[in-house]
């Protein structure tokens, strides 16, 4: 079964970027699962003198997980106008790996701010095509969420958000079946 890496850039509990992705996981289509990731805080703080062997245990868990999966569906915040520096450590970690290249990867914004967390996705957007993701544009999209909007497991019950997701993950899911 194709695995989608589901990859929150928020370490907060209460994340509306998690809860969007606890909801993807009760969405993910046909013939896919979902695999949260949970490891982000666990990893050492990137230093491209120990991206080398042996790497930190944390770092070979990511690599592994991003390797074994079929695609990424990310969903992250924005402070103080750019990538949570805890995520940011996340991608830089990806940069030396060989993993992420090619591999179909989308995100979707949940900023319910003015900006849309525009400054965070457009770092996002350079940092991914600087890896080799495959960014799925079309899977790529905005909903914001506000707290009303998520009960008390942690799950969007607004419909039209959640169709949204839906949608994203039915073209994820397209990409990964198109490359085969």
């Amino acid at each position: 079964m194709s695995e989608f890496l589901l990859i929150s850039g928020s370490l907060r509990g209460k994340s509306s970027n998690s809860a969007l992705l606890r909801t993807a996981n009760t969405l993910i289509p046909n013939g896919f699962r979902g695999v949260p990731y949970k490891g982000m805080k666990d990893l050492p703080h990137f230093n491209p003198d120990d991206d080398g062997d042996p790497l930190p245990p944390a770092v070979v868990d990511l690599r592994r997980q991003i390797d074994g999966a079929s695609a990424l569906l990310i969903c992250t915040p924005e402070y103080a106008g750019a990538l949570p520096g805890s995520f940011k450590n996340l991608l830089d970690w990806t940069v030396g790996g060989v993993e992420i290249c090619d591999k179909p990867t989308a995100w979707i914004n949940v900023s319910a701010s003015g900006t849309n967390a525009a400054n965070a996705h457009a770092s996002l957007r350079l940092v991914l095509d600087y890896t080799g993701a495959a960014i799925v544009a079309e899977a790529c999209v905005q909903l914001p969420v506000t707290p009303a909007m998520i009960d008390e497991q942690g799950i969007i019950t607004d419909v039209a958000t959640r169709d949204g997701i839906a949608d994203s993950l039915a073209a994820l899911g397209r990409r990964v079946l198109a490359a085969g």
